[in-house]
C-alpha cells in the first residue's frame, strides 16, 4: 500500500472515532472531583502545604519546576496507617508497561496503559503504587474502572506515608527510538523501562480533560488535541517521518504528500508536544536549512509566563530552540 493510502486509511480511520465520546472513570476513590469540589479537596500537596503543587504544570518551586501530571490525595488507610485505596484504569486499554521494582524510578511502582480506541493512542500512566493489582500483566486488555493496584508512596526515594498518593498521567510517548536516544547521552545507567520511560513520555493536564470532558467542551481525545494553545511553530527541512506521526496520524494537518517528504510543519503547545504536523513537499521545504529547525512563530506571552518550560530563547532578536525543544527535536529526529 502506497504512503498516501496508507495516510488516508488512517486519517479516515481515526475520523470515524472522532464522534464518539470517551467513557472517562476518575482513577480514585477520592470523590473530590466526581463531587464538583475545587481541587483542593483532591489534589496532594508536594511537601509546601499548598494543594496545588499537586497540580500539573509550573507549579513548584515558584513556577519553575515541571510537573507532568496530578497527584491525587489518598482517602482510606488500615489502623497502621497505610493507603488502602484501589486506583483505577481512567479508559479502557491495554497494559504496556509494568515497573514492579520502586528503587527503578522516581515513579516507583508505576503501570502504563495505551488506549488504542482514541485517537490519537494516549497513554495514562499511574505512579507510585504500594501493591499492583494481582495477576495484571502486560498485554493484558483492561475496561475503564478496573482495578490496577493501590495507591501508595513508592518512588527511588520513597516520600513520606502521609503523603501518599496516585501520581496520574495523560500523554503522548515521543520515540520507539528511544534507547538509542538513551544510549547516545551517556547517562551511565541502565534504563529498566524500555520506551516507557519517563523521559519519553510527554504529558497533557489530566486535570483540564477530565474538566473539559464532563463540561461537553470535548468528547475524545481528538478533541483534546484540538484545544491545544500553540506556543512555538518552526519548519525543519528533512526527508524523515518520524514514529511518532506514523502512530499518531491524528495530528497530521493535512495528507502525506504524494512524492517525497521534504520536511515537516510543526506547532508545539507550552510544554513542548508536537501535537500539529503538516508535511511539507520538496518543492515547500525549498530554501530549509537541512536538519536545523526554524522558527516561524512563538507566543511571546506564553514564553514570558511559563518558566517550568524552556522550548525557545532569543539572540541577536531571533528566536531559536532551547533545553526543552531541543530534548523532544532530539528524539524526534534522532538529531545530537
Amino acid at each position: 500500500m502506497s504512503r498516501l493510502l496508507t495516510g488516508l486509511f488512517a486519517l479516515l480511520f481515526a475520523t470515524s472515532l472522532y464522534a464518539q465520546r470517551m467513557q472517562l472513570v476518575w482513577p480514585s476513590p477520592n470523590h473530590g472531583w466526581t463531587d464538583g469540589r475545587s481541587p483542593d479537596a483532591f489534589l496532594q500537596h508536594a511537601g509546601s502545604g499548598d494543594p496545588a503543587s499537586g497540580g500539573f504544570g509550573g507549579v513548584r518551586s515558584g513556577g519553575n519546576q515541571f510537573h507532568e501530571g496530578i497527584d491525587i490525595a489518598c482517602v482510606a488507610r488500615d489502623r497502621r496507617g497505610e493507603p488502602k485505596d484501589d486506583v483505577y484504569a481512567a479508559l479502557d486499554g491495554v497494559v504496556r508497561h509494568i515497573s514492579v521494582h520502586p528503587g527503578n524510578s522516581s515513579y516507583g511502582r508505576y503501570v502504563v496503559l495505551e488506549h488504542p480506541e482514541q485517537s490519537p493512542a494516549v497513554y495514562s500512566l499511574y505512579a507510585h503504587l504500594s501493591r499492583i493489582a494481582p495477576g495484571l500483566k502486560v498485554g493484558d486488555q483492561v475496561k475503564a474502572g478496573t482495578v490496577l493496584g493501590t495507591l501508595g508512596y513508592s518512588a527511588e526515594r520513597p516520600f513520606p506515608r502521609d503523603r501518599a498518593h496516585l501520581h496520574f498521567e495523560f500523554g503522548l510517548m515521543v520515540t520507539q527510538r528511544f534507547q538509542r536516544w538513551y544510549d547516545l547521552k551517556g547517562y551511565g545507567s541502565r534504563n529498566e523501562h524500555g520506551v516507557w520511560n519517563g523521559m519519553n513520555l510527554m504529558g497533557i493536564d489530566p486535570l483540564a480533560v477530565f474538566n473539559d470532558w464532563r463540561a461537553g467542551r470535548v468528547n475524545n481525545m481528538h478533541d483534546v488535541f484540538a484545544r491545544q494553545v500553540p506556543a512555538v511553530r518552526l519548519r525543519i527541512g528533512t526527508p524523515l517521518t518520524p514514529d511518532f506521526i506514523t502512530r499518531y496520524p491524528a495530528l497530521l494537518t493535512r495528507p502525506m504528500p504524494l512524492g517525497p517528504i521534504g520536511g515537516w510543519e510543526i506547532t508545539f503547545n507550552w510544554t513542548g508536544i508536537p501535537y500539529a504536523w503538516t508535511p511539507l513537499s520538496a518543492t515547500e521545504a525549498l530554501g530549509l536549512p537541512r536538519d536545523k529547525p526554524l522558527i516561524m512563530e512563538v507566543d511571546a506571552g506564553i514564553e514570558k509566563r511559563e518558566r517550568s518550560k524552556a522550548l525557545v530563547a532569543q539572540r541577536r532578536g531571533q528566536w531559536i530552540t532551547a533545553q526543552d525543544l531541543d530534548t523532544v527535536l532530539q528524539q524526534l529526529f534522532g538529531r545530537k
